[in-house]
């Protein structure tokens, strides 16, 4: 009787128990605590009620009373603390070797890039059994992607790059709602993850033979006029940008900063901010000028320069932005060349 009201949603994602767990155990300790005070308050108004000619009693403090209950919910408070950090790196510490999917947000749409070129609006197809990294950006306003069944939301921010990931573990269709109001029309930003068998999945991506999304990059990249530059051969007036993504860049102003994905995309919009050491800033911004999803094509064509880093990884070459080769340089090509 009880099959259409079900306590949790479905697990569908390595992290979904590990969720549940933590979630449990706290409403147990909740559960015992409320049960422990009603109980204590029902015995004190019985034991100790007005009961006329009985004089009342001085009652003194009791130190190991006191001890007790300080470090009893100290200890309790310190496992929920430590377990629910350990669930909280985990869900945000993506596996390296991840594939990588790009996600814009929009009123009142989800658009969605696989590395491989593959483009989906409010429905996300992955395979099962393996992680699969999302890096999001929003359009206009905060919205925020959640998949119940995968025990996984993270805010979708404009400006800047957030991350997620999960490995599904059942095939099927998951909801995915945005639980962040982003206006008139927030209830209908819904949509689908479809999770396949990989077979399945190789099959539904051999169906769109739209080319890597790093491919696109390096055509904007050329478009922009960015090579002139960043060249590999390191004489351009802009950092060669080989290599340079996931390592450290040396700025102009003494500060060292790792060239992941939010600092390619701040060295190419606004590429004056974090100018790269031995570089003039001659790189103009390109906000603006180049949309989302172009930005996403820039950052994953730097992050192909890279052989150590998988093809979309959602870390940003910090050294493409800051140098700023020449008034014409790629927002790309800042992305990744800065720190080299």
């Amino acid at each position: 009787m009880f099959d259409n009201f079900p306590l949790w949603p479905q697990r569908a994602s390595t992290m979904a128990g590990n969720v549940d767990a933590l979630y449990i155990f706290l409403i147990i300790v909740c559960g015992l605590m409320t049960l422990l005070v009603f109980t204590a308050v029902i015995y004190f108004a019985a034991r100790y009620r007005y009961r006329q000619g009985v004089p009342a009693e001085q009652i003194e403090g009791s130190i190991p009373l006191e001890v007790t209950w300080s470090v009893i919910p100290l200890g309790v408070f310190m496992v929920i603390f430590l377990w629910g950090a350990v669930v909280f790196f985990q869900s945000r510490t993506p596996p390296r070797d991840a594939t990588e999917v790009y996600v814009v947000a929009k009123q009142w749409m989800w658009k969605l890039e696989h590395a491989e070129g593959q483009r989906e609006i409010n429905e996300l197809h992955v395979p099962v059994g393996r992680d699969v990294k999302l890096i999001m950006t929003s359009q206009d306003v905060i919205h925020s992607f959640f998949v119940p069944a995968f025990r996984m939301k993270q805010d979708v921010v404009p400006g800047r790059y957030t991350v997620a990931w999960f490995r599904a573990t059942k095939p099927g269709t998951y909801h995915l709602f945005c639980t962040q109001y982003c206006g008139t029309q927030h209830s209908g930003m819904i949509g689908d993850v479809v999770v396949m068998e990989p077979a399945q999945y190789e099959a539904w991506m051999s169906g769109a033979p739209t080319g890597p999304l790093s491919a696109a990059g390096e055509k904007i990249f050329a478009e922009l006029g960015c090579a002139t530059c960043h060249r590999s051969d390191g004489t351009g007036r802009g950092p060669n940008l080989h290599g340079v993504f996931g390592k450290p860049v040396a700025l102009e102003d003494g500060r060292t900063v790792t060239a992941d994905e939010n600092y390619l995309r701040e060295c190419i919009l606004t590429p004056g901010d974090k100018r790269v050491k031995g570089f003039q800033p001659i790189m103009p911004p390109f906000q603006g000028l180049v949309s989302e999803e172009q930005v996403n094509a820039l950052v994953a064509y730097v992050k192909s320069l890279s052989p150590s880093t998988q093809p979309g990884a959602a870390t940003t070459s910090a050294a493409v932005v800051a140098p700023q080769a020449s008034g014409k340089a790629s927002p790309k090509a800042t992305e990744g060349s800065q720190g080299n």
